[in-house]
């Protein structure tokens, strides 16, 4: 395993959003302890945690789930799989990844200006939902002339709109199981 690789797998999500909070517990736990489900920010980690006494939480809010003193978070749980999402978490997770893209903005620019191919068949930004191989040759095309700013700036000069939806939509498809990952790192599926 490579430098790199190795150091990747060694991090670990330092903030998280909340996709639902069961202040009762799940029905199938016979402990009925309050828990707490969680997306990452950096790598699209799903998280399961249980929170503090007497705090709550809503949708969509940041919280620290690193290894330093949390304020809200008493312990993580553990990485839980797409399947293991509540409906309220299925339900609210289109919304929080597409918060958490847009507020990482220059990070996913740089990707449209970085992405190359696969293999000979497959180029990254073919699997962007909404991008096909005319709308990928007019973004190679565009960012040879000029790197992309922003979403605003690559949707101006590409004429595609909904671009951070796309993403969101790719990283769903992406922690449901994937044969390439281009955002999220890979779950050990069971």
């Amino acid at each position: 395993m490579d430098q790199e690789r190795a150091t990747f797998e060694k991090q670990m999500e330092e903030n998280a959003y909340v996709l639902d909070f069961l202040p009762y517990g799940k029905s199938d736990d016979p402990r009925r302890q309050p828990v707490i489900q969680l997306i990452g920010e950096k790598f699209f980690t799903i998280l399961e945690a249980y929170p503090k006494m007497g705090v709550t939480f809503s949708v969509g809010e940041r919280v620290y789930v690193g290894k330093g003193e949390r304020d809200k978070i008493a312990s993580i749980k553990g990485r839980i799989f797409f399947n293991d999402l509540t409906s309220a978490s299925r339900s609210s997770l289109h919304d929080v990844i597409t918060k958490i893209i847009s507020l990482r903005e220059q990070e996913f620019v740089d990707f449209f200006n970085r992405s190359g191919p696969i293999n000979i068949r497959v180029h990254q930004l073919e699997l962007i939902p909404g991008i096909g191989k005319k709308i990928m040759s007019s973004i190679i095309e565009e960012r040879a002339k000029k790197p992309f700013e922003s979403f605003m700036d690559i949707e101006k000069r590409i004429h595609v709109n909904r671009l951070p939806d796309f993403l969101a939509q790719r990283v769903e498809e992406e922690l449901q199981g994937s044969k390439y990952y281009l955002f999220v790192r890979p779950a050990r599926y069971r």
